[in-house]
Order: C-alpha cells, then sequence, then structure tokens
C-alpha cells in the first residue's frame, strides 16, 4: 500500500499564489510517476501535472505558464501555483502510480480544497 498525505490548500485571491505539497510512504517502489488531479464542482476530474520518476512533467492546458510540478527526488512531490484563477478553484488530489507487475497502479490522497477568490 501506499500513502499519501497532502498539505497546502487553502483560500486565496486571484492572482495569488499556493503551494501543495505531498508526501508518499509505504510501497513506494517501482514508482511511475506522481502527480495533481483537481475536481471542481460539477465537473469531472481532471489531470493537473504530473511528474515522472525520471523527471519528465506535463501540464494541462489551462495551467501551463502558471503552476509548476517539482520533487525531491525521494517521496515528495510539490505543485507550485502562481498567478491563481478563480476557475482554479476545486479540490486538488495527489496521485502517485507504479507499476505493479505489468499494470500501473493508481493511489490517491484524499484531497485539499483550493479556493481562490475574485
Amino acid at each position: 500500500q501506499v500513502q499519501l498525505v497532502e498539505s497546502g490548500g487553502g483560500l486565496v485571491q486571484a492572482g495569488g499564489s499556493l503551494r501543495l505539497s505531498c508526501a508518499a510512504s509505504g510501497s513506494i517502489f517501482s514508482m511511475n510517476a506522481m502527480g495533481w488531479h483537481r475536481q471542481a464542482p460539477g465537473k469531472q476530474r481532471e489531470l493537473v501535472a504530473s511528474i515522472t520518476s525520471t523527471g519528465s512533467a506535463r501540464y494541462a492546458d489551462s495551467v501551463k505558464g502558471r503552476f509548476t510540478i517539482s520533487t525531491n527526488a525521494k517521496n515528495t512531490v510539490y505543485l507550485q501555483m502562481n498567478s491563481l484563477k478563480p476557475e482554479d478553484t476545486a479540490v486538488y488530489y495527489c496521485n502517485f502510480n507504479r507499476w505493479d507487475g505489468s499494470y500501473i497502479k493508481n493511489y490517491w490522497g484524499q484531497g485539499t480544497q483550493v479556493t481562490v477568490s475574485s
């Protein structure tokens, strides 16, 4: 099993910044990638950003140039969110996925609320 502990959500005004952190523990061997997804009320969960074990990052088009994902190369992933917009308001979920034989197995954090006021 993999345990994920998220921190850093909160309330911020539009144009402000927040930094999310997620620490993974447990069976974190064979990691494929870590990242962040978000889900706004009435919408589907969507990928925000992810980073592979080799450091390759990808972002949703809506956050490119504003958000930056990084890791400590061990067990923690960060999401630096700048120039926040009200449409970034959502519950943000940390994701850890690893190889389990020939399959990818996903683990999720409990979520942290990010609210951006206009």
